[in-house]
């Protein structure tokens, strides 16, 4: 039996739903810090090109990031809580596969399905708890799912290396499962249906253009450094992916009701929380998946050494977004953001600092600094994402935000790799000749003796001292480009701040401009 739809949820069900939401958090992260920790072993086991390997975390990413808006439009159509469960059935179902693929090729085909039911289980999680919460406890319930979200990034990295010494690779996807069932159960039992009424379906010519656009943009810059980017496919890869793009713009503004409703960019405070959900990417999530090739496969530690490191830049998370939202009462939104990102571009910059090959213990101090910066905008962020769109709406507000998020993680990975292997090769010189590339593209998947094997006249120092300042120059410009994204930021969200403007609830818009914004979404 659900509870009556008449009648508002208790507060204990409305603590099981958090829960159950929590859950579903928890366990996303996990899904890319976990193969991250075990892509070597992964390697060793299942073989694969360098591309193939990059795929291992972009297949995730990419579908990830691509269907949670069509997951939203969805969830908003047909019920929040029934993408929710089907969401959930699916994650669970292939990440329990993932522990038997045989090849490569399957391995991320699976992982792409599994980016999928993520999405549907996120976007219609979200949603949901938009509609059980009211104004500040939202903003601390989100707060929460924040934090939950941290848990994973926290104790995955530790937990799936001791996974893959225990047990092998495999095991690092057991959590997982355990974790989506619970929030399977405790969401079928407690959850209330619901939906926005005046949906009219999926914007499937929107959705169909917009994960094509993405996946042809990511499949071109994930081969540009292998081949090259005046090479033909790239050329036509990245070509199609801007003229999808545009399509995907031309129709969103002709559909009656689109998948993104691109009204919503003419309010700097809705553009402002766009910035803010890519902001992460580049000065923190690409590091959890370069830092554990790096420390694997670059400076030989063992797995569970390499996701102890990891927890020092993750634990923040794990209660820092909760202070974000109790800070709000004394700061605005733009000032809390700005700053974290300020002080995450400070912790980019020291870690740059240091070599790769650094005692371990110096590497502490930058990493907690990144990851508490990362932290204060990470609780508000959420909550600000589903305050910018009148309540029923939510499902497609949750979408554009977490699209705009995870998308931008994915492409931003296939950047900063693309990036990284352009500094190793050109550190390399003429030395490595004519495999210089493909010795690059070993080393960014942290493949040491696969790299040192095809550039024979090179020896393991000088790859390692090679990779080691291409790293830090990656370093340089995630930190200049972390800076500029806080000025903004900070610019953009404060636009329009005024003393009426209720920080505690996590209003995005001044009272004038959230009425102009529902008008034009009504």
């Amino acid at each position: 039996m659900h509870p009556d739809k008449t009648k508002a949820a208790s507060p204990a069900e409305k603590l099981f739903v958090l829960i159950a939401v929590c859950c579903a958090a928890a366990a996303m992260p996990l899904t890319f810090t976990g193969p991250a920790v075990a892509l070597p072993a992964i390697s060793r086991t299942l073989g694969g090109s360098p591309i193939a390997l990059n795929w291992v975390t972009n297949a995730f990413m990419l579908t990830f990031g691509s269907s949670l808006m069509a997951a939203g439009a969805l969830a908003d159509s047909f019920g929040r809580k029934r993408i929710f469960l089907i969401g959930l059935g699916g994650f669970a179902l292939f990440s329990a596969g993932l522990a038997f693929a045989s090849d490569i090729v399957w391995f991320d085909i699976l992982r792409a399905l599994q980016g999928m039911g993520a999405a549907a289980a996120f976007s219609g999680g979200m949603a949901s708890l938009a509609q059980e919460f009211e104004d500040a406890a939202r903003l601390r319930a989100f707060s929460i799912v924040g934090s939950s979200f941290g848990v994973g990034l926290a104790f995955g990295p530790i937990a799936s290396g001791l996974m893959v010494e225990m047990f092998g690779w495999p095991a690092i996807f057991i959590l997982v499962v355990i974790l989506a069932v619970l929030a399977f159960g405790l969401g079928a039992r407690f959850l209330t249906e619901s939906r926005d009424p005046d949906a009219t379906g999926l914007d499937w010519p929107g959705a169909l253009s917009f994960t094509l656009a993405l996946t042809l943009f990511t499949y071109g810059v994930l081969r540009a450094p292998e081949n090259g980017w005046t090479d033909s496919l790239v050329i036509v890869l990245l070509v199609g992916a801007a003229l999808l793009f545009l399509a995907f713009g031309i129709i969103e503004r002709a559909v009656k009701r689109p998948m993104l409703d691109l009204t919503l960019f003419r309010y700097p405070r809705f553009v402002g929380v766009q910035l803010l959900a890519a902001a992460p990417a580049y000065a923190f999530v690409v590091l959890l998946i370069l830092l554990p090739v790096r420390f694997v496969g670059i400076e030989g530690m063992s797995e569970v050494a390499a996701g102890r490191m990891m927890v020092a830049l993750s634990a923040p998370l794990l209660i820092l977004p909760i202070a974000a939202g109790l800070l709000t009462r004394w700061f605005t939104a733009a000032t809390i953001c700005g700053a974290g990102l300020v002080i995450s571009a400070a912790g980019l910059f020291w870690l740059s600092c240091l070599t790769t090959g650094s005692a371990p213990a110096a590497l502490i101090g930058p990493l907690l600094t990144i990851g508490i910066g990362i932290s204060l905008p990470w609780g508000l962020m959420d909550g600000l994402a589903v305050s910018v769109v009148p309540k029923e709406r939510a499902g497609m507000a949750t979408g554009i935000f977490s699209t705009t998020r995870v998308a931008g993680e994915g492409v931003a990975l296939a950047v900063v790799s693309a990036i990284l292997s352009s500094f190793i090769q050109s550190n390399l010189g003429a030395a490595a000749g004519e495999h210089a590339s493909a010795a690059a593209q070993r080393l960014v998947t942290g493949a040491l003796h696969d790299a040192a094997s095809s550039v024979p006249a090179i020896g393991h120092t000088a790859l390692i001292h090679g990779y080691s300042d291409a790293f830090s120059e990656l370093l340089w410009l995630l930190t200049a480009i972390t800076a500029v994204t806080a000025i903004v930021i900070f610019t953009f969200l404060g636009r329009g701040d005024a003393e009426e403007s209720t920080a505690e609830t996590g209003t995005l818009e001044p009272e004038d401009d959230a009425e102009a914004l529902e008008a034009s979404n009504a």
